[in-house]
């Protein structure tokens, strides 16, 4: 059993779900489990598992950039707008050339619209999306703005494209995919998708399940879980007295002047502030002004 806050980096397997990562872990080591950006079962890749306080920092950690890298094949298109749904158009994409889909991906950058795919974790009257359609029932979800960076094509080979797409979050690689096959007039579905990067984490900071129930069982886990003031990189941070720690976690909201800037924040989240006190993670404080709001608090 586990008292320690932070986070872990999981590299998600095939056909696990982001809640049944959650349930392992949570059976393993007998804490409060969360996680920070749901994947698909047929997705693997990047998932940052929340524990104990750590689970304070959801908003934060699923509100940064993610990349993907993704096949898509073109010429078929799917209910799930992947490889596991059902078959609902075929095209040939015989005619399709690498520039078509060059030109055409440019009209996929910056502010895009997206309406979410009809298989998703997206709440909808209540429910998981997915709960309505699979039981056959019409989900009517609306179009949103999604954010795409950048779209990097690895490689062409007609019917398969594979590409890497940096994003924001909320950006639905399934339904890139599809409309992008639309746009081509051939429809297309993802057949391979990996989340490569999540915020400043890389994949290669990941361990597997495999891996947790086997440091787990040596005692080591802890070894493996990231301090919640290491968790949010990116994010100024600032050092604060005993005396004025104890003071914000009751409810004071300090002055910017009270504050010994140690850091400049980097990431999306540009008017928070990280409190630190040594090595403890003390509040997430909002910039609003000269008083500062309090965001979260760890004790």
């Amino acid at each position: 059993m586990t008292k320690k806050d932070g986070i872990i980096i999981i590299d998600k397997e095939y056909g696990t779900s982001s809640f049944g990562v959650v349930d392992s872990v949570k059976n393993l080591i007998k804490a409060k489990v969360g996680h920070a950006g749901t994947l698909d079962p047929f997705a693997t890749g990047v998932l940052i598992i929340l524990i104990n306080q750590g689970t304070k920092l959801s908003n934060f950690l699923m509100s940064q950039d993610k990349v993907y890298k993704a096949a898509i094949k073109l010429g078929v298109e799917t209910d799930t707008q992947d490889f596991t749904g059902r078959i609902t158009k075929t095209k040939s994409a015989g005619g399709i050339k690498e520039e078509d889909i060059r030109r055409n991906i440019s009209n996929f950058l910056g502010i895009i619209k997206q309406v979410p795919p009809a298989y998703s974790a997206i709440h909808y009257k209540g429910k998981r999306a997915y709960e309505f359609a699979r039981n056959g029932l019409a989900v009517d979800l609306q179009e949103r703005d999604a954010r795409v960076d950048y779209i990097n094509v690895l490689s062409v080979d007609i019917p398969d494209v594979w590409v890497e797409v940096g994003c924001g979050s909320g950006t639905y690689i399934r339904t890139l995919a599809s409309d992008l096959g639309r746009s081509l007039n051939v429809g297309a579905h993802v057949t391979f998708l990996r989340r490569v990067r999540s915020g400043h984490f890389n994949v290669s900071d990941a361990i597997t399940l495999k891996e947790i129930k086997k440091h787990n069982d040596n005692d080591k886990i802890e070894d493996f879980i990231i301090p919640l003031k290491d968790a949010l990189k990116g994010i100024t941070e600032a050092e604060v007295s005993e005396r004025l720690a104890k003071k914000i976690r009751n409810g004071y909201r300090p002055l910017i002047d009270e504050l010994s800037w140690r850091e400049k924040g980097s990431s999306s989240l540009d008017k928070h502030i990280k409190v630190v006190m040594g090595k403890e993670l003390v509040a997430i404080l909002k910039d609003t002004g000269k008083i500062l709001d309090i965001i979260r608090v760890f004790k």
